[in-house]
């Protein structure tokens, strides 16, 4: 599977420990930066990973900064991307099971190393559950129509 990734300069270490994890267990990383501490733009790098997992380039997308709220507002601008931001475990296998998300956020200033990674794991492996839930997600993209 190929995932976008990318980080403002308040995440990157944490970002830089995902792609080291993913990497690990063989997922194809796309890098989408920052890859620098310099202060940065978050939409620069958050808008471009959400466009490669729009158009197909890549099949999901993680998006990281100190909160995880602008990535993930940042994401969500896009057309076809459902981004949840995400802290816990429990939301990030329900947001697959019944969102179908195609893209998650973390908050470095949030979420520990540990904690993010088991995130991380559980949104990739969880699968979509279908049924009911996909009347709720057409529902949902057809406001992108509006």
């Amino acid at each position: 599977m190929k995932i976008a990734i990318a980080c403002d300069h308040g995440a990157l270490a944490l970002k830089n420990a995902v792609i080291e994890h993913l990497s690990k267990k063989g997922y194809e990383m796309v890098n989408f930066g920052t890859d620098t501490l310099d202060s940065c733009d978050y939409p620069d790098f958050a808008g471009p990973a959400a466009k490669a997992v729009a158009s197909g380039e890549c099949e999901k997308g993680i998006v990281l900064c100190t909160t995880g709220i602008g990535v993930s507002i940042t994401a969500n601008k896009v057309k076809g991307i459902r981004c949840a931001l995400l802290s816990d475990v429990m939301s990030a296998r329900m947001t697959r099971e019944h969102n179908d998300t195609n893209m998650m956020a973390i908050g470095a200033g949030v979420v520990g190393q540990m904690l993010a990674l088991q995130i991380v794991d559980t949104w990739l492996s969880t699968e979509f559950t279908g049924g009911r839930h996909q009347r709720r997600i057409d529902k949902m993209m057809a406001l992108e129509q509006e």
